[in-house]
């Protein structure tokens, strides 16, 4: 059982403690960098907001002016850093920003909001990490422990950011938090007590100097954690795998789809869970989410819980019920014999490989979107084997079709209606017709939500 990292209480007022008076700037102004600028001046704190964009594109900061932050909109000049304590930076900035090194320079510690929270969270904290799974991995979790009557805040990456758990004055008996590399590129002391890291494999590379600099900001979520700590790690996952040493001290729990350890592993129609020398199984078929990707969610899930003191039964019951994440994976419709599924979430080159490897063939796939940098001719295997066709679309359609236009079938569109309409026209009774772009939305939509959206109304449709 997780043990009370402090004493819970109003965490708030022992924020206000520490912030008032500071001289802090917020960097980006999306829903979390409003949030940490919001937090900030009820801790009394002197807030200046910036954001490169301009105030009019940005939704809710009006309301910051009604706790006297300042707004620096449209750029980040005119703002004086000298006497500045702290710069909090929002997932979507970059941590090299001119501004940010210059920051430095002057002496203020810059932290993502993560760090922010972290430092006054009165709960134990879960943190949930990976390229892909980690929102139906966080989601799932959160779900189990309330299932068993614990009070859980579930946020950080998703949904609720960690700052409004403290200026809501805490009181959760634990705090599962979603976690990017965005965020852990500027943790200091950052300590879950049960650490989750699903896999590693290609994203954000137009951000990051390469895939080891990327892989290297997601170990950062071990390195505080200490004997007393949990590590629950992929076995699977050859980056992860090669990588031991930098699990840090805590206690490593690990998980794998194939063969055996010394931790959760399948066998037979079972997850076998090796947990102080006792065996439990987890029968696959109670189970309602299904691929071998959500196999490790799951195993993930199960470790966590149980070390929670969650029952087997009551986790049981939560597994059964649980059906997964709107556009990850999700059946739209099936129509003419086709089954339509949208994994619009699925916004790299690792997401689309388990979509792939999940699914049985004959497949059409649409893809295309933004690219994020990745080499898309890793699918190529998985291109051969299963995509009967491929519609591409979006910035990175020519991209997507040098690397593998030429192992299938393949019609590149202009349009996500053309695309979808494509897609229906090349699948017969038997096929899947796959959304799963491998690529960010940004160059036609809002997010991955406003796309998949738009993917089922063009399906129902049909």
């Amino acid at each position: 059982m997780i043990g009370s990292v402090m004493k819970k209480g109003d965490c708030l007022q022992a924020a206000r403690e520490a912030l008032n008076g500071k001289k802090a700037v917020v960097v980006g102004l999306a829903s979390t960098g409003i949030a940490a600028s919001r937090f900030l001046a009820k801790c009394g704190a002197k807030v200046t907001a910036t954001d490169s964009r301009a105030a009019e594109v940005l939704p809710g900061v009006e309301s910051l002016a009604s706790y006297g932050v300042e707004i620096k909109a449209g750029g980040h000049s005119g703002i004086e850093l000298d006497g500045v304590d702290m710069i909090v930076v929002s997932p979507g900035v970059p941590s090299d920003l001119p501004f940010l090194n210059a920051a430095r320079k002057a002496g203020s510690e810059v932290i993502s909001d993560i760090e922010l929270a972290w430092r006054f969270i009165d709960s134990p904290v879960i943190a949930i990490a990976g390229t892909n799974g980690k929102t139906t991995t966080t989601t799932l979790l959160g779900q189990a422990l309330e299932d068993s009557g614990l009070k859980v805040f579930v946020g950080g990456n998703i949904g609720t950011p960690a700052v409004e758990y403290v200026e809501n004055g805490g009181g959760a008996d634990l705090c599962v938090l979603e976690i990017s590399s965005f965020h852990l590129e500027t943790t200091k002391f950052f300590k879950p007590h049960i650490a989750i890291l699903i896999n590693i494999t290609e994203d954000h590379l137009d951000r990051y100097r390469d895939f080891e600099h990327y892989a290297a900001t997601k170990f950062r979520l071990f390195e505080n954690q200490s004997e007393a700590d949990f590590a629950v790690v992929n076995a699977n996952d050859p980056v992860i795998a090669a990588r031991q040493a930098s699990l840090g001290r805590g206690k490593v729990i690990p998980f794998t789809v194939e063969g055996k350890c010394d931790g959760l592993y399948l066998d037979g129609g079972s997850i076998v869970h090796m947990m102080d020398g006792r065996r439990e199984e987890y029968p696959v078929d109670g189970i309602r989410l299904t691929g071998l990707h959500n196999m490790e969610n799951v195993m993930a899930v199960i470790a966590a819980a149980r070390l929670a003191g969650v029952s087997k039964s009551s986790l049981m019951k939560t597994l059964g019920a649980f059906s997964g994440l709107h556009h990850r994976m999700e059946t739209v419709r099936e129509f003419g014999g086709v089954t339509y599924i949208d994994d619009s979430k699925g916004t790299n080159i690792g997401a689309l490989q388990m979509a792939l490897r999940g699914l049985k063939g004959p497949i059409v796939l649409i893809a295309g979107g933004v690219d994020k940098g990745g080499d898309y001719r890793v699918l190529g295997p998985l291109v051969r084997e299963k995509v009967k066709a491929m519609v591409l679309l979006g910035e990175a359609k020519h991209k997507i079709n040098d690397a593998l236009g030429h192992l299938t079938k393949t019609v590149i569109v202009e349009s996500f209606e053309d695309g979808v309409k494509a897609a229906h026209e090349s699948a017969v009774a038997g096929d899947t017709v796959l959304l799963c772009p491998a690529c960010s939305s940004f160059d036609m939509f809002r997010n991955y939500k406003e796309r998949g959206e738009r993917f089922r109304a063009l399906v129902e449709a049909l």
